[in-house]
């Protein structure tokens, strides 16, 4: 009974002052608010955040996954005590976060509660809420790019589809036709492995590639390797060549075919039935479709190598399921397939016209490798005249103007063929005006920049004494670059915190890559948004990183990593510069600095919402 009485006085006398809790609430893409909500005890008051001696403090602790984006407000109805502001009832602290994975967001809250002229000494809260994120610690990335993502899943399965209407895969049409109405039991199990066998031979190898190469080294090793195949030059000039190759075959200049032992014994195990048949069919498929789908693989994989783990086994996926979804259906229901045309004229004008757009996707691989080495040879402008005379000539193919080799006489028009046709023009009419520097925005993230471009309309040339080269290359000279849309910046990150420093402004950090299609659609579609230029004009230095630029630095530029390993050019340098820094090896990326330095907000990824991106810059 002595212990309860001196509890229950030692609670009457040392009664809590504010009762706090905490709470994390999702505001839009990778943005967060966490809520503090205080009740102030009837008989206490505390002071105002904006007091500047006594004023209650909230505190978060940053990490690597989370992220101050501005700074904390309160909300209160305000009291009066002889004259000065106080807080009393409901106090409300709020603070934006951005939040990359699943992550616990941690901090305090300190006050000092007063009653009357007697106040006591300050009081600390601490606070820890978990964050669960769908997607886990890999969320930073899905959520920067997860558009990105399911479009390349969308475009992954099209092309699946389209590929049973080219010619090296429609002849597997009869070969499945016999084979399963030759199946007496378990059809149609075995149709559905199928489909299987077909999605694994094309999914397994890719797994296996990539796992070894995160197992054997990392996550850094395999960003290395795909950053190597999307912008080195030798990975981009063989995969161009291989495009002009399959387009000259398309054309009719001559057949591309594996060597006839792989597909003979593979066809000759197939005739044995039973699930070992089963297999080997599939791989005939595989191995027969491989010079028309070969390209498309290739346009895949390497629209995926971004950097991620996971996106060029799941477009991979996606793709082989949408190219085996067709013969696994019609291996069900074999009666079908005969109803189906037999090869013919029809199928070689689809030849030639996937030749037409070999050619136009193939210069993509070679403006990659002239950006990133500045070799100048496929500038905005050329790179668009051969798009429109490559997309005429389909027009004028179309229309019967032009026959190759084995087409057959165009004695008239259909209308699916007209609609293409006007599809077709319309595109090329869309493509004139970039010529004299439109912006076309709906292709900016496959077209040559538009500092590329010599002649602009409207603009004049630049004073050679800015140097308005592309920005990377003046990193050998000086860190002072143009960049898109009349703006300028930095590309040495010390600089420009220097001159934010001196120019009372904050640093817009934003990591790019030449071959990086999604820099160029945020440059296109949101930088060039009035909104978002006044901002970066008037209120940021710009430092832009190029992640792939292939420059080679002075020695005295030269970093030393903490293995030993010494990095030799721009891109190298400014890869290791952002991972250790920023902890992000993707681009695009934004952070905002203040004028120390210290990161403020991000990172903000390839996000096309530009009200969003307004509302970044206005932390």
């Amino acid at each position: 009974m002595t212990h309860i009485l001196t509890a229950l006085l030692l609670l009457l006398q040392f009664n809590v002052s504010v009762v706090w809790k905490a709470a994390v609430h999702p505001t839009e893409g990778d943005r967060y608010q966490l809520v503090v909500t205080g009740q102030v005890d009837k008989d206490y008051y505390v002071h105002p955040m904006s007091d500047p001696y006594a004023g209650t403090l909230l505190e978060v602790n940053t990490t690597d996954q989370v992220f101050l984006a501005g700074a904390p407000t309160e909300e209160f109805t305000p009291s009066d005590y002889k004259g000065e502001e106080v807080v009393t009832g409901t106090y409300v602290l709020r603070q934006d976060l951005q939040i990359n994975g699943s992550a616990t967001v941690e901090g305090s809250v300190t006050w000092s509660a007063c009653s009357g002229d007697f106040c006591q000494m300050p009081e600390e809260w601490t606070f820890s809420v978990p964050v669960a994120i769908p997607g886990g610690a890999g969320n930073e990335k899905g959520a920067t790019s997860g558009g990105s993502l399911w479009a390349l899943i969308l475009e992954a399965i099209l092309w699946g589809f389209l590929m049973l209407l080219t010619p090296c895969v429609f002849p597997m049409v009869p070969m499945t036709v016999s084979f399963f109405i030759k199946q007496e039991t378990g059809g149609r199990f075995k149709a559905a492995m199928y489909g299987l066998f077909i999605v694994l031979l094309y999914t397994v190898p890719i797994c296996i590639i990539i796992g070894l190469t995160w197992l054997l080294g990392g996550a850094g090793i395999t960003a290395d390797i795909f950053n190597w195949l999307a912008t080195h030059w030798l990975p981009n000039i063989l995969f161009f060549v291989i495009f002009m190759v399959f387009a000259a075959s398309f054309f009719g200049a001559f057949e591309i075919t594996l060597p006839s032992s792989w597909t003979t014994k593979a066809d000759a195990k197939s005739s044995k039935g039973g699930l070992l048949g089963v297999f080997f069919l599939a791989l005939t498929l595989v191995l027969v479709s491989f010079s028309c789908t070969g390209p498309i693989v290739g346009t895949v994989l390497i629209k995926s190598t971004q950097g991620e783990f996971w996106t060029p086994m799941v477009t991979m996926l996606a793709f082989s399921i949408a190219f085996a979804l067709p013969f696994a259906l019609l291996a069900f229901f074999p009666s079908v397939l005969k109803k189906l045309p037999k090869s013919g004229g029809w199928l070689n004008s689809v030849k030639v016209v996937l030749g037409f757009v070999e050619v136009a996707l193939g210069l993509k691989f070679l403006s990659v490798a002239d950006q990133t080495y500045h070799w100048h040879l496929l500038d905005r402008e050329v790179y668009l005249a051969i798009w429109i005379v490559c997309f005429t000539l389909l027009g004028l193919y179309l229309l019967g103007k032009i026959r190759f080799k084995h087409d057959s006489p165009l004695e008239c028009i259909s209308v699916g063929r007209l609609a293409l046709i006007i599809a077709d023009f319309a595109f090329v009419m869309y493509l004139i005006p970039g010529m004299w520097g439109a912006p076309l925005k709906a292709l900016s993230g496959y077209l040559p920049p538009l500092e590329t471009q010599d002649f602009v309309l409207g603009s004049f040339p630049a004073s050679p004494d800015i140097k308005a080269d592309n920005p990377a290359t003046l990193s050998l000279y000086g860190s002072e670059v143009s960049l898109p849309h009349g703006l300028t910046g930095y590309s040495n990150l010390e600089d420009g915190i220097a001159a934010a420093k001196e120019q009372g402004k904050k640093v817009f950090v934003d990591i790019t890559g030449h071959g990086c299609v999604n820099c160029r659609e945020m440059e296109a579609r949101v930088w060039s948004d009035p909104r978002v230029l006044q901002r970066l004009r008037d209120n940021y230095v710009i430092v832009s990183l190029y992640v792939d630029d292939k420059t080679k630095l002075p020695e005295s530029q030269w970093v030393t990593t903490d293995s030993g390993k010494v990095l030799k050019d721009v891109g190298r340098v400014n890869s290791y510069l952002v991972l250790e820094r920023f902890g992000v090896n993707a681009q695009p990326n934004y952070f905002l600095l203040d004028g120390e330095g210290a990161i403020l907000a991000g990172p903000r990824g390839y996000n096309l919402d530009t009200d969003a991106f307004v509302k970044f810059l206005d932390l």
